[in-house]
């Protein structure tokens, strides 16, 4: 299974915006924030493994 890591760029009410750091990538990807950890603020660094997110 990948692994992908993420920052937090912002959160937008139940949404919230990911950056790719393990890649050179400017597209933002959305997620619903029910999908992540509930301590996630913006910049949190998350790890994506196994369709879960976690913190780093």
């Amino acid at each position: 299974m990948n692994r992908f890591e993420y920052v937090v760029v912002s959160i937008d009410g139940d949404y919230a915006n990911l950056k790719r750091t393990d890649i050179q990538s400017d597209e933002l990807k959305l997620v619903a924030r029910a999908l992540l950890p509930p301590e996630t603020t913006e910049g949190t660094r998350l790890l994506y493994e196994w369709m879960e997110y976690s913190v780093l």
